[in-house]
């Protein structure tokens, strides 16, 4: 059995080409790439969570910690304490708990309200 090369068509469905004239036959079809080199920062980069509703809670929430001075910014490894976007972090993870309200598993509720609950513990406490 030999390997099939992945690969993508692009159709351009446009009657005109670049010059404004009509199109011949058979013109619409551009090759992509049959395939792409994977570059050494390809193979480094850390691969991403999967798209779920907790992934995005978990990265507000790490921004909201990130803010309340809880945990250093990775790029200069310093903690630093801004309390607006803090609250702006906290507050979006609300919205979206109103939002959803009833379109959320047991789970996924049961997280945003623990999320929540420490969150906004934390920053009264720095608030102070």
């Amino acid at each position: 059995m030999g390997e099939e090369e992945k690969g993508f068509v692009i159709k351009d469905k446009r009657s005109l080409n670049e010059k404004g004239e009509l199109k011949e036959e058979g013109q619409e079809e551009i090759k992509g790439e049959e395939k792409k080199e994977e570059t050494e920062e390809d193979l480094q980069r850390i691969p991403l969570p999967e798209v779920s509703l907790s992934s995005l809670v978990f990265s507000l929430s790490s921004s909201a910690l990130l803010h309340l001075g809880e945990i250093a910014d990775p790029q200069t490894g310093k903690k630093k304490e801004d309390l607006a976007l803090a609250k702006h972090s906290i507050d979006t993870i609300g919205m979206l708990k109103e939002k959803t309200k009833g379109n959320l598993t047991e789970e996924e509720d049961k997280f945003l309200e623990s999320i929540l609950t420490d969150l906004r513990w934390r920053y009264v406490k720095a608030k102070k």
